[in-house]
């Protein structure tokens, strides 16, 4: 195993599968576009990309004929609805759980246009990595994941071995200090995993998160992490026992407190991570007492997805 690991001092704190993402609605369904400021595709300009596919967004007549194709012996309702949809509307018959949603708020950039890359010359968007883009990969050999530290956010690449996914080999292919991450925004059209990531430049790009909130959590607003040393001693202790209980390499307890007042515990042990799981969500929930809670007494929001 050749796993990506921090530098002295930082601490790791996500690991999950991203790729650009893919269009959801009928006019752009399985398509992506990479644009500059003027609404102009750029994959050609992007230095060492190799060539792609070429997309054209289909009209709203293309669209609705190919929904209803598609639906074949489907009630006629739900060909109406794959019609809406090539018109703007919503998504008919998607599973909007897990934070999914049918309807889009951005038209522009989901149902006319779906750019995965936004950005002017010299912008940091356009210095990502092609492995990202499913047309120029193949997924079932190859695969890319983000890595989140208190101090970047990197893109690794290693190849999938269908028959040990925890033989990982890290081919280091991007980063970027956490100083230059403006806005992560989430974007539930449709199945609740995209990711918009604004740099600072204004540039961005779309990533299809396998797990969303590994990505979004430590990356959306301010890093607030609790020190260790901090609590009371029971606290302390509780913290100390999770995280000795985990995988012998697992690193120190990351500890942040939810809206509740309860604590989070986490930890990232590398030699858990899975090509087509990244790394595990190891964490368990503290009370304001310092005592480890049972599952069944958690709040809302001492969950993740």
């Amino acid at each position: 195993m050749d796993i990506w690991q921090p530098e002295p001092g930082e601490t790791l704190l996500a690991r999950t599968p991203v790729a650009f993402a893919t269009g959801a609605a009928m006019t752009v369904k399985g398509m992506r576009w990479f644009r500059d400021t003027e609404r102009r595709d750029i994959q050609g300009e992007l230095p060492g990309w190799p060539e792609g596919p070429v997309y054209a967004a289909r009209s709203g007549e293309k669209a609705a004929a190919r929904n209803i194709a598609k639906g074949g012996l489907m009630a006629l309702g739900a060909v109406v609805m794959g019609v809406l949809t090539s018109q703007g509307g919503s998504v008919g018959g998607g599973d909007s759980s897990g934070g999914g949603s049918d309807t889009s708020h951005d038209r522009p950039d989901e149902i006319e246009d779906f750019p995965v890359m936004w950005a002017a010359p010299g912008t940091i968007a356009r210095t990502l990595p092609w492995q990202l883009d499913p047309g120029r990969t193949d997924e079932k050999q190859y695969t890319t994941h983000a890595v989140v530290t208190d101090r970047r956010l990197v893109i690794v690449g290693l190849t999938v071995h269908a028959k040990d996914r925890t033989m990982i080999r890290d081919e280091a292919l991007w980063e970027t200090p956490r100083s230059a991450i403006g806005t992560v925004e989430p974007r539930d059209f449709k199945d609740g995993r995209d990711v918009k990531i604004v740099f600072t430049d204004g540039s961005w790009c779309r990533l299809r998160a396998q797990w969303r909130p590994r990505l979004t959590e430590y990356l959306v607003g301010k890093l607030d992490m609790i020190p260790l040393e901090s609590l009371p001693s029971a606290h302390q202790h509780t913290a100390r026992a999770f995280a000795a209980a985990q995988a012998p390499d697992a690193g120190p307890p990351i500890i942040t407190r939810n809206t509740c007042g309860c604590y989070r515990i986490a930890v990232v042990a590398p030699s858990m991570v899975d090509s087509f799981f990244g790394a595990p969500d190891l964490y368990t929930i503290m009370g304001a007492d310092g005592t480890e809670r049972d599952l069944t007494a958690y709040h809302p929001e001492d969950f993740t997805g």
